[in-house]
Protein backbone atom coordinates (compact mmCIF):
# COMPACT_ATOMS: atom_id res chain seq x y z
CA UNK A 1 0.00 0.00 0.00
CA UNK A 2 2.66 1.95 0.82
CA UNK A 3 4.39 1.48 -2.44
CA UNK A 4 1.01 2.42 -4.24
CA UNK A 5 0.68 5.53 -2.24
CA UNK A 6 4.88 6.67 -3.36
CA UNK A 7 3.86 5.63 -7.20
CA UNK A 8 1.06 7.98 -7.34
CA UNK A 9 3.20 11.21 -5.29
CA UNK A 10 6.14 10.99 -7.57
CA UNK A 11 4.31 11.61 -11.07
CA UNK A 12 2.93 14.48 -8.84
CA UNK A 13 6.30 15.79 -7.65
CA UNK A 14 8.02 15.55 -10.71
CA UNK A 15 6.09 17.80 -13.39
CA UNK A 16 6.46 20.76 -10.82
CA UNK A 17 10.39 20.65 -10.42
CA UNK A 18 10.73 20.14 -14.25
CA UNK A 19 8.14 23.20 -14.79
CA UNK A 20 10.10 25.05 -12.36
CA UNK A 21 13.54 24.11 -14.21
CA UNK A 22 11.90 24.73 -17.54
CA UNK A 23 11.12 28.23 -16.41
CA UNK A 24 14.14 29.24 -15.25
CA UNK A 25 16.02 27.78 -18.22
CA UNK A 26 13.85 29.80 -20.48
CA UNK A 27 14.81 33.49 -18.81
CA UNK A 28 16.09 35.80 -21.44
CA UNK A 29 19.16 37.80 -20.36
CA UNK A 30 16.59 40.87 -19.41
CA UNK A 31 15.02 38.57 -17.17
CA UNK A 32 17.36 37.72 -15.36
CA UNK A 33 19.13 40.90 -14.82
CA UNK A 34 16.05 42.32 -13.39
CA UNK A 35 15.37 39.38 -10.82
CA UNK A 36 19.37 39.74 -10.06
CA UNK A 37 18.60 43.80 -9.72
CA UNK A 38 15.65 42.98 -7.64
CA UNK A 39 17.37 40.83 -5.34
CA UNK A 40 19.92 43.58 -4.78
CA UNK A 41 17.77 45.99 -4.05
CA UNK A 42 15.89 43.62 -1.61
CA UNK A 43 18.93 43.38 0.30
CA UNK A 44 19.74 46.95 0.66
CA UNK A 45 17.82 47.88 3.35
CA UNK A 46 19.28 44.60 4.71
CA UNK A 47 22.42 45.37 4.54
CA UNK A 48 22.30 48.92 5.39
CA UNK A 49 20.97 48.29 8.67
CA UNK A 50 23.57 45.42 9.08
CA UNK A 51 26.44 48.16 8.25
CA UNK A 52 24.70 50.83 11.03
CA UNK A 53 24.62 48.51 13.54
CA UNK A 54 27.99 47.11 13.44
CA UNK A 55 29.22 50.89 12.95
CA UNK A 56 27.33 51.55 16.35
CA UNK A 57 28.89 48.64 17.92
CA UNK A 58 32.45 49.53 17.16
CA UNK A 59 32.41 52.70 17.84
CA UNK A 60 30.05 52.21 21.18
CA UNK A 61 32.27 49.18 22.44
CA UNK A 62 35.04 51.34 24.52
CA UNK A 63 31.96 52.22 26.37
CA UNK A 64 30.32 49.14 26.78
CA UNK A 65 33.39 48.10 28.53
CA UNK A 66 34.30 51.20 30.60
CA UNK A 67 30.57 51.53 31.72
CA UNK A 68 29.51 47.99 32.34
CA UNK A 69 25.90 47.04 33.53
CA UNK A 70 26.38 50.76 35.33
CA UNK A 71 25.37 52.32 32.03
CA UNK A 72 21.59 50.75 32.36
CA UNK A 73 21.08 51.50 36.49
CA UNK A 74 22.98 54.99 36.64
CA UNK A 75 20.90 57.83 37.56
CA UNK A 76 23.58 60.35 35.96
CA UNK A 77 25.11 61.10 32.45
CA UNK A 78 27.95 64.02 32.70
CA UNK A 79 31.53 63.94 30.61
CA UNK A 80 32.94 64.86 33.56
CA UNK A 81 35.72 67.50 34.07
CA UNK A 82 37.86 68.38 31.30
CA UNK A 83 40.58 70.04 33.31
CA UNK A 84 41.27 67.72 35.96
CA UNK A 85 43.47 64.76 35.63
CA UNK A 86 42.64 61.96 33.25
CA UNK A 87 41.01 58.62 35.34
CA UNK A 88 41.68 54.97 33.86
CA UNK A 89 38.95 52.34 34.06
CA UNK A 90 39.04 48.60 32.50
CA UNK A 91 41.43 49.56 30.76
CA UNK A 92 40.06 52.96 29.38
CA UNK A 93 40.25 56.54 29.47
CA UNK A 94 37.98 59.25 30.47
CA UNK A 95 37.91 62.81 32.15
CA UNK A 96 37.41 63.00 36.18
CA UNK A 97 34.40 62.45 37.32
CA UNK A 98 32.67 61.29 34.09
CA UNK A 99 29.55 58.97 34.27
CA UNK A 100 27.30 58.01 31.97
CA UNK A 101 24.26 56.44 33.01
CA UNK A 102 20.74 56.19 30.41
CA UNK A 103 18.28 55.31 32.57
CA UNK A 104 16.62 58.12 33.13
CA UNK A 105 16.87 59.10 29.66
CA UNK A 106 15.22 55.41 28.39
CA UNK A 107 12.27 55.77 31.01
CA UNK A 108 11.67 59.40 29.32
CA UNK A 109 12.07 58.16 26.09
CA UNK A 110 9.94 55.94 26.21
CA UNK A 111 7.10 57.82 28.67
CA UNK A 112 6.86 60.45 26.20
CA UNK A 113 6.33 58.13 23.08
CA UNK A 114 3.61 56.19 24.82
CA UNK A 115 1.76 59.20 25.93
CA UNK A 116 2.18 60.84 22.29
CA UNK A 117 1.04 57.15 21.03
CA UNK A 118 -2.20 57.05 23.53
CA UNK A 119 -2.72 60.64 22.30
CA UNK A 120 -2.36 60.08 18.73
CA UNK A 121 -4.39 56.81 17.84
CA UNK A 122 -7.74 57.68 18.93
CA UNK A 123 -7.92 60.93 17.16
CA UNK A 124 -6.02 59.43 14.16
CA UNK A 125 -8.40 56.95 13.34
CA UNK A 126 -11.18 58.63 14.26
CA UNK A 127 -10.50 61.72 11.90
CA UNK A 128 -9.30 59.33 8.93
CA UNK A 129 -13.14 57.39 9.35
CA UNK A 130 -14.69 60.79 9.87
CA UNK A 131 -13.12 61.77 6.84
CA UNK A 132 -13.38 58.65 4.73
CA UNK A 133 -17.10 57.90 5.91
CA UNK A 134 -18.99 60.76 6.80
CA UNK A 135 -17.62 63.79 4.98
CA UNK A 136 -17.90 64.63 1.03
CA UNK A 137 -15.48 63.99 -1.93
CA UNK A 138 -14.56 67.98 -1.79
CA UNK A 139 -14.27 68.39 2.03
CA UNK A 140 -12.04 65.12 1.97
CA UNK A 141 -9.71 66.17 -1.08
CA UNK A 142 -8.84 69.95 1.25
CA UNK A 143 -8.48 68.26 4.49
CA UNK A 144 -6.05 65.79 3.06
CA UNK A 145 -4.05 68.23 1.57
CA UNK A 146 -3.48 69.72 5.12
CA UNK A 147 -2.95 66.88 6.71
CA UNK A 148 -0.31 65.83 4.18
CA UNK A 149 1.23 69.40 4.45
CA UNK A 150 1.10 68.58 8.64
CA UNK A 151 3.52 65.71 7.90
CA UNK A 152 5.86 67.75 5.94
CA UNK A 153 6.45 70.48 8.74
CA UNK A 154 10.10 70.52 9.97
CA UNK A 155 10.23 69.33 13.99
CA UNK A 156 12.16 72.31 14.56
CA UNK A 157 8.94 74.07 13.96
CA UNK A 158 6.93 72.17 16.29
CA UNK A 159 9.62 72.48 19.09
CA UNK A 160 9.24 76.16 18.81
CA UNK A 161 5.57 76.48 18.68
CA UNK A 162 5.42 74.25 21.82
CA UNK A 163 7.97 76.18 23.64
CA UNK A 164 6.88 79.98 22.42
CA UNK A 165 2.55 79.28 21.95
CA UNK A 166 1.16 75.95 23.19
CA UNK A 167 3.20 75.49 26.38
CA UNK A 168 2.78 78.70 27.84
CA UNK A 169 -1.25 78.19 26.71
CA UNK A 170 -1.60 75.13 28.49
CA UNK A 171 0.26 75.78 30.98
CA UNK A 172 -2.09 79.24 31.98
CA UNK A 173 -5.40 76.72 31.02
CA UNK A 174 -5.30 72.87 31.73
CA UNK A 175 -2.32 72.77 33.71
CA UNK A 176 -3.42 74.89 36.28
CA UNK A 177 -6.73 73.02 36.99
CA UNK A 178 -5.28 69.71 36.13
CA UNK A 179 -3.05 70.50 39.23
CA UNK A 180 -5.98 71.87 41.47
CA UNK A 181 -7.28 68.19 41.49
CA UNK A 182 -4.37 66.95 43.38
CA UNK A 183 -4.17 63.70 41.87
CA UNK A 184 -0.72 62.23 42.64
CA UNK A 185 1.36 62.26 38.97
CA UNK A 186 -0.93 64.71 38.02
CA UNK A 187 -0.05 67.87 40.11
CA UNK A 188 3.37 69.92 40.32
CA UNK A 189 2.74 72.12 37.81
CA UNK A 190 5.06 75.23 37.32
CA UNK A 191 7.54 76.87 34.65
CA UNK A 192 5.89 78.01 31.48
CA UNK A 193 4.75 74.79 30.14
CA UNK A 194 8.40 72.72 28.96
CA UNK A 195 8.00 69.13 30.36
CA UNK A 196 6.55 65.84 29.41
CA UNK A 197 3.14 66.95 29.15
CA UNK A 198 3.73 69.42 26.24
CA UNK A 199 6.75 67.16 24.69
CA UNK A 200 4.05 64.31 24.84
CA UNK A 201 1.13 66.53 23.25
CA UNK A 202 3.83 67.93 20.62
CA UNK A 203 5.04 64.39 19.72
CA UNK A 204 1.05 63.28 19.23
CA UNK A 205 0.34 66.57 16.84
CA UNK A 206 3.87 65.34 14.95
CA UNK A 207 2.86 61.39 14.46
CA UNK A 208 -1.09 61.89 13.88
CA UNK A 209 -0.52 62.55 10.22
CA UNK A 210 1.56 59.66 9.63
CA UNK A 211 -1.01 57.31 11.67
CA UNK A 212 -3.99 59.33 9.84
CA UNK A 213 -2.86 58.99 6.54
CA UNK A 214 -2.58 55.79 6.02
CA UNK A 215 -5.65 54.52 8.30
CA UNK A 216 -7.40 56.76 5.58
CA UNK A 217 -6.10 54.80 2.63
CA UNK A 218 -7.39 51.67 4.77
CA UNK A 219 -10.65 52.99 5.09
CA UNK A 220 -10.83 53.40 1.41
CA UNK A 221 -10.10 49.97 0.94
CA UNK A 222 -12.56 48.35 2.98
CA UNK A 223 -15.36 46.86 0.87
CA UNK A 224 -18.38 48.34 -0.06
CA UNK A 225 -19.87 45.22 -0.18
CA UNK A 226 -19.12 44.31 3.40
CA UNK A 227 -20.57 47.82 4.51
CA UNK A 228 -23.73 47.36 2.70
CA UNK A 229 -24.19 43.81 4.17
CA UNK A 230 -23.84 44.75 7.59
CA UNK A 231 -26.50 47.97 6.98
CA UNK A 232 -28.36 44.51 5.67
CA UNK A 233 -28.13 43.45 8.16
CA UNK A 234 -29.60 46.29 10.73
CA UNK A 235 -26.48 47.44 11.49
CA UNK A 236 -26.41 51.10 12.64
CA UNK A 237 -23.68 53.26 11.13
CA UNK A 238 -22.02 53.44 14.05
CA UNK A 239 -21.98 49.59 14.14
CA UNK A 240 -21.16 49.21 10.99
CA UNK A 241 -17.40 51.18 11.86
CA UNK A 242 -17.55 49.41 14.80
CA UNK A 243 -18.11 45.47 13.96
CA UNK A 244 -16.58 46.19 10.12
CA UNK A 245 -14.26 49.01 9.28
CA UNK A 246 -11.97 48.34 12.17
CA UNK A 247 -11.70 45.22 12.41
CA UNK A 248 -11.43 45.05 8.57
CA UNK A 249 -8.43 47.19 8.71
CA UNK A 250 -6.80 46.74 12.21
CA UNK A 251 -3.98 45.03 11.40
CA UNK A 252 -3.05 48.09 9.24
CA UNK A 253 -3.83 50.69 12.19
CA UNK A 254 -1.31 48.55 14.14
CA UNK A 255 1.17 48.78 11.44
CA UNK A 256 0.42 52.67 11.37
CA UNK A 257 0.64 52.98 15.05
CA UNK A 258 4.35 51.27 15.09
CA UNK A 259 5.66 53.63 12.58
CA UNK A 260 4.25 57.04 14.00
CA UNK A 261 5.69 55.24 17.43
CA UNK A 262 9.12 54.68 15.69
CA UNK A 263 8.86 58.15 14.82
CA UNK A 264 8.03 59.83 18.52
CA UNK A 265 10.85 57.38 19.97
CA UNK A 266 13.76 59.05 17.78
CA UNK A 267 12.05 62.90 17.37
CA UNK A 268 15.20 65.24 18.53
CA UNK A 269 14.91 69.03 18.46
CA UNK A 270 11.67 69.23 19.06
CA UNK A 271 11.78 67.33 22.13
CA UNK A 272 14.96 69.12 22.60
CA UNK A 273 13.41 72.47 22.89
CA UNK A 274 10.08 71.55 24.95
CA UNK A 275 11.50 68.99 27.63
CA UNK A 276 13.34 71.21 29.67
CA UNK A 277 16.80 69.39 29.14
CA UNK A 278 17.11 67.65 32.21
CA UNK A 279 19.42 64.48 32.39
CA UNK A 280 19.74 63.46 35.56
CA UNK A 281 16.36 63.10 37.29
CA UNK A 282 12.95 60.98 36.45
CA UNK A 283 9.96 62.55 35.60
CA UNK A 284 8.08 63.18 38.82
CA UNK A 285 5.14 64.13 37.25
CA UNK A 286 3.25 64.49 34.25
CA UNK A 287 4.36 68.17 34.19
CA UNK A 288 8.32 67.64 35.35
CA UNK A 289 11.27 68.11 33.01
CA UNK A 290 12.78 65.21 31.67
CA UNK A 291 15.30 64.36 28.58
CA UNK A 292 15.56 61.82 25.98
CA UNK A 293 18.31 59.88 24.20
CA UNK A 294 18.19 61.53 20.64
CA UNK A 295 17.95 64.96 22.97
CA UNK A 296 20.77 64.20 24.89
CA UNK A 297 22.81 63.13 21.85
CA UNK A 298 22.26 66.45 20.47
CA UNK A 299 22.66 68.72 23.14
CA UNK A 300 25.88 66.87 24.29
CA UNK A 301 27.45 66.14 20.98
CA UNK A 302 29.33 69.52 20.72
CA UNK A 303 30.66 68.88 24.14
CA UNK A 304 31.81 65.80 23.73
CA UNK A 305 33.82 66.63 20.53
CA UNK A 306 35.93 68.68 23.12
CA UNK A 307 36.73 65.65 25.55
CA UNK A 308 40.31 64.80 24.63
CA UNK A 309 40.19 60.74 25.67
CA UNK A 310 37.32 60.35 22.97
CA UNK A 311 34.92 58.48 25.81
CA UNK A 312 31.97 61.23 25.49
CA UNK A 313 31.85 59.99 21.73
CA UNK A 314 31.50 56.64 22.52
CA UNK A 315 29.52 56.62 25.32
CA UNK A 316 26.92 58.83 23.03
CA UNK A 317 27.25 56.11 20.81
CA UNK A 318 26.36 54.10 22.94
CA UNK A 319 22.97 55.73 23.55
CA UNK A 320 22.79 55.81 20.02
CA UNK A 321 22.98 51.98 20.03
CA UNK A 322 20.27 51.50 22.66
CA UNK A 323 18.27 53.85 21.02
CA UNK A 324 18.42 51.48 17.91
CA UNK A 325 17.57 48.74 19.86
CA UNK A 326 14.71 49.81 21.19
CA UNK A 327 13.36 50.80 17.72
CA UNK A 328 14.25 47.06 16.32
CA UNK A 329 12.47 45.90 19.47
CA UNK A 330 9.15 48.00 18.69
CA UNK A 331 8.89 46.78 15.35
CA UNK A 332 9.54 43.47 15.66
CA UNK A 333 6.37 43.37 18.62
CA UNK A 334 4.68 45.35 16.14
CA UNK A 335 4.91 43.15 13.45
CA UNK A 336 3.80 40.41 16.22
CA UNK A 337 0.89 42.05 16.69
CA UNK A 338 0.18 42.52 13.26
CA UNK A 339 0.26 38.83 12.77
CA UNK A 340 -1.69 37.95 15.87
CA UNK A 341 -4.95 40.82 14.78
CA UNK A 342 -4.09 39.05 11.19
CA UNK A 343 -5.12 35.03 12.11
CA UNK A 344 -8.63 36.24 13.03
CA UNK A 345 -11.22 36.32 10.80
CA UNK A 346 -14.09 39.24 10.50
CA UNK A 347 -16.70 38.99 12.81
CA UNK A 348 -19.72 40.15 10.43
CA UNK A 349 -21.88 37.23 10.77
CA UNK A 350 -20.65 35.74 14.15
CA UNK A 351 -23.61 36.56 16.37
CA UNK A 352 -23.58 40.58 15.49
Amino acid sequence: MASVLEERREPAVAPSLSARSRRRSELTGPDRALGAALTVAGLIPTLALAFLAYQMVKEAYPAIIFNGWHFFTSKTFTIGNLYAPIQHKRGYAAPHGASYGVLPLLVGTLLSSVFALILAVPVSVAGAILLVEKLPQRIQGTLGIFLELLAGIPSVVFGLWGVYTFGPLLSRTVYKWVDSLGIPWLSGHTGAGEGLATASVVLAVMIIPIIASITRELVRSVPTVAKEGAVALGLTPSETVRYVTIPYVRTGIIAAAVLGWARALGETIAVLIISGNALNIYPHSIFAPFSTMAATIAAFLDSALTDPTGMAVHALAQVGLVLLAVTILTNFGGRLLTRRFADQALPVGRGV
